[in-house]
């Protein structure tokens, strides 16, 4: 079974006094006139540890492939025993890809170790645990890449994203290894969490009393212009091999304390996606042998000549290129690893593919090819490494600190890895970043392909682990959505089209897409205090909130209520007034007041505020049912009444009896819109006991206990006797044909009515239900690091990281310098967008740091307990430390 605990860690500090006057306000004890000292945090000696999260044993390895890689540049992914697979570095998708060598058809990239004692005795085996036994059958023999070579016989794997370890060990083999991979992953540095490099690091630890001589030799096809999307099949029966290398070659180099393979390509074009460089290198100062190609292939006398060349001595002798147009590269470190001691041998993986296809091509050819961001700031792939290579201790040390604050944090183990592990997806090919910066996501990917292109607002809208973790990024979606996807009309389209002078072409809004994203606006703008962001983009969000109110429009008669044609994330329109797009629509309406009070235009804050307490009252009268709200069908009575930008799309040809609506149905996030609220810190946007009411009902009647006994017409993310909340159900009347998605259950989803349960007060039935997401993701049935809906990778899966908001009580305005936590007794992670820290609260004081950034507070509060007020503007640096006395 699958073991979780924490890696416990923490600073002592010294508590300084604080004077101030004690005043009583609202309920809540306020401290005035605080000018407190900061005190510098002594220097920590760094664990040699990394942080562990989750433990999966030998039964729970099959599925799991953790992306390693930066943020924009696509990942390859470290398997459960300690494989490399999913090679998704060449603009695209491609899950269960493996590159091989031309001939080679099962030979791809691997690691071996060789051994010799000190009484002479050898051992060779790839650095690998047992085949799972899925991969054993097949038309001819085993279907496993590098089969047929001996491998370790027990294999557990340890992870805290993006830190994955891998633990082999062997009767027969002398030594016992660690296999460390990772990626830099630091909050608020987009740079140096978006570098293409994957750093693996070989432990191996020695425990008898004599030295042992060991090589670690790493392998690995070059394979330009293959990115696994097209395959072909080879030989007798159905096997597959990727097509488009062409004349690559391998040249092995020796510059700047780096040495290893550059790998190039004289016959792909330059032009095309897959075009580029890769590198496999190693830092060590130690003796290296290598081959930059294998012998010619000929009934399997190439690898055989391989093996019987390293397992000799654990040394390679080159070969001349054998005309392969995917020559095999191999290069081996060797080491003397002392007794009872332990050495480390680290390679890296770097690439370079600078040219990406955008997502909407264009049908004249004009403008289809993007430039990623990252093959802006190197040269090639061992640009890459020359650059990074200095750096590599530091960017771990700080990553090292980023996941051991977040691990030893004093949340449920299931919250820190729904979080932890979905923001795995800023990392894969779901997202990029174009030259000029912008990011971008699709809503997943296929297993060779993105799915469903352009920013989708109203997938994107759930997501709150880039705006906390990466603000910079976020915020470019937000000028992406106002300043280009919008027109003069305020019609936000949904989907982005790219180049950027191509924004708007898709011209289709969403309702709940459009209504998020001036939340998101609002929640950005909040975090990040970029007044002059919000200047810029502020004429666009007041066209967005107005284009509601066109004729035909979504609230037409302008009364607060959402009843026009809605098209939204069920991917079908919803006439009539309903909770989803109802409380979006009171939630834009509370931030674009507050938003234009800001701005200084008064009177459309009034008329923000007019609405919005109109709606809010008509709702609560008119939707709630007692248990949940629901949807009043009202389907108009031509199509002439609906706005022309609405048309498109329109599924249902019969407007008086329209299909896929919700209807009475308790609809599993019907209450989205009040999740945000929460997480931007607007309050109620319905009467409180309703919205408690209804989360209760949602666990009443959406959680199905033993999935094998219900029915589901569509997809099946969950299976067998699995736990989870299904999108809606109907206690009673129920339309003959529902919205598609009814009977499914998706994480995204399941998330946001979970933390809106945590933000009532319903703690475990919240985390009941996150528990139950992730033991459906436990390593032996499903990835934990791919949580699935419309593809790969999901967006929506993101909104996970509310449920580290939602319980720690965290809210940051860097408009108001202000900042807010739980007042429950903790260590609590905290982190903005642009810097992060911990917050561990006591009884009777504060210790608040900055680990990484920097802060300017003017007030402190804990949550209906104490508000702590400063003379002066209190700037925190990184490695500052700030203690309040609360007495």
């Amino acid at each position: 079974m699958k073991n979780q605990y924490l890696s416990i860690r923490f600073v002592v500090i010294f508590v300084i006094l604080i004077q101030g006057l004690l005043l009583q306000a609202q309920g809540a004890k306020v401290i005035q006139g605080v000018n407190p000292k900061i005190i510098k945090k002594t220097a920590q000696t760094a664990t040699t540890d990394w942080p562990v999260l989750t433990t999966y044993d030998a039964h729970h390895l099959a599925k799991i492939s953790m992306p390693i890689g930066g943020i924009g540049t696509g990942t390859v992914s470290l398997g459960g025993r300690g494989n490399l697979q999913d090679w998704e570095i060449m603009n695209t998708a491609a899950k269960g890809y493996i590159p091989t060598s031309e001939k080679l058809r099962y030979i791809g990239p691997f690691f071996a170790l060789f051994t010799q004692t000190a009484d002479g005795k050898k051992d060779a085996r790839v650095l690998e645990g047992p085949l799972d036994y899925s991969l054993y059958e097949g038309a001819f023999g085993g279907t496993a890449v590098n089969h047929g070579f001996p491998r370790f016989e027990t294999c557990t794997f340890k992870a805290a994203y993006p830190f994955g370890q891998v633990l082999l060990s062997d009767k027969k083999a002398p030594l016992t290894v660690r296999i460390k991979a990772f990626n830099p992953f630091i909050p608020g540095d987009a740079q140096a969490s978006g570098i293409p490099i994957a750093v693996i690091t070989y432990e191996l630890t020695n425990t008898t009393n004599k030295a042992v001589f060991a090589s670690v030799c790493g392998n690995m096809p070059n394979f330009i212009g293959e990115d696994g999307s097209v395959r072909e099949p080879i030989g007798r029966g159905s096997a597959l091999i990727p097509v488009g290398a062409k004349k690559n070659k391998n040249v092995f180099r020796n510059e700047k304390s780096v040495q290893g393979i550059y790998m190039s390509s004289d016959g792909v074009d330059k032009n095309a996606v897959a075009w580029g460089t890769m590198a496999l290198s190693t830092s060590s100062s130690e003796k290296v042998s290598y081959r930059t190609s294998w012998s010619e292939e000929v009934w399997g006398n190439s690898r055989l000549d391989f093996w019987d060349d390293y397992s000799a001595d654990g040394r390679l002798e080159n070969r001349e290129h054998n005309g392969e147009d995917r020559p095999m590269a191999s290069m081996a470190v060797e080491v003397s690893v002392p007794a009872n001691s332990t050495r480390e041998v680290s390679f890296y993986i770097t690439w370079h593919f600078p040219n990406r296809e955008t997502w909407t091509p264009a049908e004249d050819g004009l403008s289809n090819m993007l430039t990623n961001y990252y093959t802006t700031q190197y040269k090639d792939a061992w640009d890459v490494i020359e650059k990074t290579m200095p750096q590599v201790p530091n960017l771990e040390s700080k990553t090292k600190e980023f996941v051991t604050a977040f691990v030893n944090s004093d949340l449920p183990n299931v919250v820190k890895e729904a979080a932890l592990y979905n923001s795995s997806t800023l990392r894969t090919q779901t997202c990029f970043r174009t030259a000029d910066g912008n990011f971008y996501g699709w809503e997943g990917t296929s297993d060779t392909k993105g799915v469903c292109h352009g920013n989708c607002t109203h997938v994107w809208n759930y997501d709150q682990a880039t705006p906390f973790l990466f603000g910079e990024l976020a915020r470019s979606m937000r000028e992406i959505e106002f300043a280009h996807a919008t027109d003069d009309k305020g019609m936000m389209s949904f989907r982005v089209n790219l180049p950027l002078e191509r924004a708007n072409e898709f011209a289709r809004p969403a309702a709940d897409g459009q209504l998020g994203a001036i939340m998101k606006m609002y929640r950005d703008w909040q975090l990040s205090g970029d007044n002059e962001l919000l200047k810029k983009l502020w004429p666009k969000v007041k066209k967005t909130m107005e284009f509601c109110w066109i004729k035909g429009g979504w609230d037409a008669n302008k009364d607060g209520v959402m009843d026009g044609c809605q098209h939204n994330t069920m991917d079908v329109q919803y006439f009539g007034p309903n909770p989803q797009m109802g409380i979006w629509y009171l939630g834009a309406l509370r931030a674009a007041e507050k938003m234009a009070t800001f701005s200084g235009d008064k009177s459309f804050a009034k008329t923000c505020n007019s609405l919005f307490e109109k709606g809010s009252q008509w709702m609560d009268k008119n939707l709630f049912n007692g248990e949940y709200y629901i949807h009043i069908i009202q389907p108009p009575k031509s199509r002439d009444e609906i706005a022309a930008p609405l048309l498109k799309g329109l599924e249902s040809k019969d407007l008086e009896n329209p299909a896929y609506q919700l209807g009475k149905g308790c609809l599993v996030d019907q209450l989205v819109g009040q999740f945000m609220a929460h997480i931007c810190d607007l309050g109620y946007l319905t009467k409180e006991e309703h919205v408690k009411t209804t989360l209760n009902s949602i666990m009443k009647y959406n959680l199905r206990e033993d999935s094998s006994s219900g029915f589901n017409n569509m997809r099946s993310y969950v299976l067998g006797d699995e736990k989870s909340l299904v999108m809606a159900s109907y206690p009673g009347e129920r339309p003959l044909f529902p919205f598609p998605y009814f009977t499914e259950a998706m994480t995204g989803f399941e998330y946001t009515a979970s933390i809106g349960m945590m933000y009532e007060g319903q703690t475990e039935q919240g985390l009941s239900n996150i528990k139950n997401i992730r033991d459906r993701y436990d390593g032996l049935k499903r990835n934990p690091f791919n949580e699935a809906e419309c593809g790969n990778n999901y967006a929506r899966a993101m909104a996970s990281w509310g449920a580290v908001i939602a319980l720690s009580g965290f809210h940051y305005s860097a408009v108001e310098k202000s900042i807010a936590f739980t007042a429950t007794p903790g260590t609590y992670f905290w982190s903005n967008g642009s810097a992060w820290g911990v917050c561990k609260i006591n009884k009777e004081t504060v210790e608040f740091s900055v680990q990484e950034g920097a802060l300017e507070l003017k007030k402190f509060c804990l949550k209906d307990s104490k508000e702590i007020k400063f003379k002066e503007t209190l700037k925190i640096k990184a490695g500052e430390t700030v203690v309040l006395n609360l007495r």
